[in-house]
């Protein structure tokens, strides 16, 4: 009797032991480059949709913290859904930080107490102050995205901590030297993937500026660049 007690014991607690393994394991989720177990953050979010995406795969967002330029009165004046986002992402437990230049964000109050596995920026843009191929359009362009890649360095976690851009390729795009100005400052290319936005459901890639802020820009071909410390 008590020999078959203790057996019976040990298989419960065999069970039991194997069942929190599997709950564990099930816990990690990943949503393509992003998993629930890194510390995100996203940088020029938009209309926050991005950022919804991966709360709603991970099943909470309390890993995320989404950053937008914009203020929020500027926010319910150029997008139909932003607000409605931000807040259900606060529900899931984001953190969302307006008012965020990501050429200074390592200065952030909040932030520059901060480290990051992934550090995201998809499709950055100052806007239209003169034709995309234009000369000028380009060196302010370039400008930005120098400026965030000096950040996010900053902030980024020193082992397998990895900066992503995602880009238009071709022309004019191409002559922003994305990956020479990351070597630059010290950061490797450690892979470039297409970005099929399929794969991130309710992701809106939005003009952001003008009078059609809220509208979707035509993505063409484009890429995830994912850059290293060296």
């Amino acid at each position: 009797m008590l020999a078959s007690a203790v057996r019976a014991c040990q298989d419960d607690n065999g069970s039991s032991s194997s069942s929190e393994e599997e709950e564990e394991v099930k816990l990690v989720t990943w949503k393509e480059h992003y998993s629930s177990e890194h510390k995100i953050l996203l940088v020029g979010e938009g209309d926050f949709s991005f950022s919804l995406c991966l709360a709603k795969a991970f099943g909470s967002a309390r890993n995320i913290v989404a950053t937008t330029v914009d203020t929020q009165l500027e926010l319910v004046k150029k997008y139909s859904n932003a607000i409605e986002n931000m807040r259900e992402l606060q529900d899931m437990g984001c953190v969302v930080l307006c008012g965020v230049d990501a050429t200074t964000m390592s200065q952030h109050f909040f932030l520059t107490t901060q480290r990051f596995h992934r550090i995201v920026y998809n499709f950055p843009h100052v806007g239209f102050a003169y034709p995309e191929a234009n000369a000028c359009q380009i060196k302010l362009n370039k400008q930005l995205v120098k400026g965030f890649l000096r950040n996010a360095k900053v902030l980024l976690k020193k082992e397998n901590g990895e900066i992503h851009v995602t880009h238009k390729t071709g022309e004019p795009y191409d002559k922003w030297d994305l990956v020479k100005k990351a070597a630059k400052i010290d950061l490797v290319l450690y892979e470039a993937t297409p970005f099929l936005k399929h794969k991130y459901p309710g992701y809106t890639q939005k003009r952001a500026h003008g009078r059609s802020s809220d509208a979707p820009f035509d993505l063409g071909g484009c890429t995830t660049f994912k850059f290293r410390l060296t």
